[in-house]
């Protein structure tokens, strides 16, 4: 029983994280339908920047804000070079090969840079654990899964209630319309990459006391965050956090029961036989487009 209770713990701890990731994509996929590819990425700068602050006497307290600005500048970035000028509709795939290779390019920077060794960020909530039924927790990792839930309550809140959050919807499903309207497609587009960017730079943070921080460490969260979100549905936050969560904890009982690498062909093979059975997600709506 003890074991059950530890992989299910452990599990919310991985799959909030996968949860976070997907948001990120879910803010892009919401408001421009296209993606960071090098999403996981954002979230290794924000918590290598973070790492390299601290080293240069910076308090983290001040560190991981000017991380998470200086990620969300990246997202920018992103979106104004590498998304825009590819993104000229539902045909368009330039897109995901000039993220991918931008990504590719900054994990190359950074392990030249930075360094190929992990390195630490220290927490004060990963020093004493929590006993939970003969288990135990880190506040620190108790944190990410509800960290999570704030997130998608705060998302769905941003959606339905402010003008920008409508925008951002209207410029995804009609943009030559919502730009009639008056809506700044292009500020509304570079706004959400900025966002999911901060969010991906929060997410690394949130995950390098725990994993610690590498040039890598985004690759396999960022891809993982990507399936969880596809799997879900791209336009369904609600649908995402739960299948993050449940992603999360498939893994960690498969990985008990069994090895990482069986982890890995059975969590991947799982997921495969559910997007073949739910095209559109499991919670995810067919789109039709009128014409």
């Amino acid at each position: 029983m003890t074991a059950v209770i530890q992989y299910t713990l452990s599990g919310l701890v991985i799959g909030g994280l996968y949860a976070i990731v997907a948001l990120g994509f879910y803010i892009m996929w919401s408001a421009v339908r296209a993606v960071n590819f090098a999403h996981g990425d954002t979230l290794m700068l924000g918590s290598v920047l973070s790492v390299v602050l601290m080293w240069s006497g910076i308090p983290l307290l001040i560190g991981i804000p000017l991380a998470i600005l200086a990620t969300a500048a990246f997202g920018l970035f992103i979106e104004r070079i590498a998304v825009r000028p590819l993104n000229h509709g539902p045909s368009s795939i330039g897109w995901m090969l000039s993220t991918i290779a931008i990504g590719l390019m900054l994990e190359a920077f950074v392990t030249v840079t930075f360094g190929a060794d992990p390195r630490s960020l220290p927490s004060p909530l990963m020093q004493t654990p929590i006993a939970m039924g003969g288990a135990g927790i880190f506040p620190h990792e108790l944190l990410v899964p509800v960290v999570a839930i704030a997130l998608l309550i705060l998302l769905d809140w941003f959606y339905r209630a402010t003008m920008t959050g409508r925008a951002m919807r209207a410029i995804a499903q009609k943009p030559v319309a919502a730009g009639l309207m008056g809506i700044d497609v292009r500020r509304m587009a570079l706004l959400s990459f900025a966002a999911a960017a901060a969010l991906g730079a929060f997410a690394g943070i949130l995950a390098a006391p725990i994993i610690q921080v590498s040039a890598a460490m985004g690759l396999l969260l960022g891809l993982k965050g990507f399936l969880v979100a596809i799997i879900a549905g791209m336009s369904n936050a609600r649908g995402i956090v739960i299948v993050g969560f449940a992603y999360g904890v498939l893994e960690r009982f498969i990985e008990g029961f069994g090895n990482t690498s069986l982890r890995e062909v059975l969590g991947f093979g799982i997921m495969i036989l559910l997007l073949l059975a739910f095209p559109n997600g499991l919670f995810g709506k067919r789109e039709v487009n009128k014409v």
